[in-house]
């Protein structure tokens, strides 16, 4: 049996969209084997933005503890966090009203499907890139995700 390609090839994504920008077209579609991608715009004006960045933190009051406990969780959310592969809906579940792939507590074994992101009318199954103990779930099922957006923590 042939092995397929899993992921989603995100040059040829930009190289459809570039060609949206130098042709003013709203839409493209292209097709090759068994898949298919559609780039469009929506009518709606083009923009290219950064990455969003954290806010600074607010200062914290004289004698507490607060702001050391903060960094030291970021630090470990940012170091041990499962982020997205791609821009879609997160679903932390294989079908509405069925159990979660994971919950916090639980273990997980490298490979392991720890929740879909629906991305293009596509289900992408996300595994766990490392063993380890669910320690924190950031996203709601049914969220949306942006590229890079922290989902799960594993310790």
């Amino acid at each position: 049996m042939a092995d397929k390609k899993t992921g989603i090839d995100q040059a040829l994504i930009r190289d459809l969209a570039n060609i949206l920008n130098e042709t003013d077209l709203t839409e493209i579609e292209v097709e090759q084997e068994d898949l298919r991608i559609r780039v469009s715009r929506a009518g709606t004006p083009h923009y290219v933005t950064a990455p969003l960045q954290a806010p600074a933190p607010a200062a914290a009051p004289a004698g507490s503890s607060a702001a050391p406990a903060a960094a030291a969780e970021s630090a470990r959310t940012s170091k041990n966090a499962v982020t997205a592969p791609m821009v879609g809906t997160a679903y932390l579940s294989p079908a509405p009203g069925a159990r979660p792939f994971v919950e916090v507590g639980a273990s997980v074994k490298e490979g392991q499907t720890i929740l879909i992101i629906e991305a293009m009318k596509t289900m992408n199954q996300i595994p766990a890139p490392r063993s380890g103990k669910v320690v924190d779930v950031l996203v709601e099922d049914g969220a949306p995700v942006e590229y890079g957006e922290a989902l799960i923590v594993i310790e």
